[in-house]
């Protein structure tokens, strides 16, 4: 069974692991969890107090490995953003890199009525950071002939439709397509690409509190890194998340599915134009601003 398998052995591929969104959530699990494995460190995040802190955590834990920490702000992931980044990842012996850095709606919404900018930042955020940073470390590992890219998804990419994600939903599937090509072209040169696609995580992006359905970030990482390194192109890593794609996708009637998410995101779109129109303040809390 692939979820009881052990975690493969991270560091023969590579001294160096890569963790953009290092600093809260998935991002940060997986930073602490490749750490304790033994591979050095490069976390990227765009606030340097919160990279110093994650740096802090990790050094305290004794793993004895090197974490270095680079600051990116990647919605605004230009040229010279990438140069700065490309310029501090040359040479180094990258085995791993975990592209886990996106950006979802603030809350859902018709694509009509989405900002510009925020239809652009969508696409920078989901899109051109994951190729980007694929790009700057594949080189290297097709040098070494090893090496593996896991890249974070999310189920909205695995339903046949999301009404009120639609950007969202495309970005992440965009991601999907990406990592299965990249996948067959590079596996016989000893590099696996794999894409991950949970359903929520109760992290900051996800503003969902842990459940039997909502695991933790850490709890999703336990799981999570026993797939990393291994040929499987798309994958779900949480058996409860696994369930419930099956179950999604093959199981019950599209019409259905479709119509359920439709309505759900409907009574979210509502909750979040009233919270827009009270300025940002919560009804459940006046005190409490975004």
């Amino acid at each position: 069974m692939t979820f009881f398998r052990p975690a493969k052995d991270l560091k023969k591929l590579g001294a160096w692991a890569v963790v953009t969104g290092a600093t809260d959530g998935i991002g940060k699990a997986y930073a602490f969890e490749l750490a304790k494995m033994g591979m050095n460190l490069v976390i990227i995040s765009r606030t340097e107090s919160k990279l110093q802190d994650v740096k802090k955590e990790i050094d305290a834990k004794n793993y004895g490995i090197e974490v270095k920490y680079l600051v990116c702000d990647y919605s605004n992931f230009d040229t010279k953003a990438r140069s700065a980044i490309e310029k501090e990842l040359k040479d180094m012996d990258i085995g791993v890199l975990i592209n886990n850095v996106g950006a979802s709606y603030r809350y859902p919404r018709y694509f009509h009525e989405l900002p510009r900018e925020e239809m652009q930042h969508l696409m920078t955020m989901n899109i051109d950071s994951t190729v980007w940073m694929t790009e700057m470390v594949l080189k290297g590992m097709v040098e070494r002939k090893k090496g593996t890219v896991v890249n974070l998804s999310s189920a909205a990419a695995r339903n046949y439709a999301v009404p009120l994600l639609s950007e969202y939903s495309a970005c992440k599937a965009f991601i999907e397509k990406f990592t299965t090509s990249l996948n067959a072209e590079y596996i016989d040169q000893g590099i696996t690409f794999q894409c991950q696609s949970p359903f929520f995580v109760a992290t900051k992006l996800a503003k969902m509190r842990k459940s039997f359905l909502v695991p933790s970030p850490k709890e999703y990482v336990d799981c999570a890194i026993k797939w990393v390194g291994y040929p499987q192109d798309i994958v779900s890593p949480f058996w409860v998340h696994a369930l419930l794609g099956w179950i999604v996708l093959y199981c019950l009637p599209t019409s259905f599915t479709v119509n359920y998410f439709f309505n759900d995101m409907k009574n979210t779109r509502k909750r979040g134009m009233k919270k827009d129109a009270n300025g940002g303040v919560s009804d459940s809390n006046n005190k409490k601003k975004e």
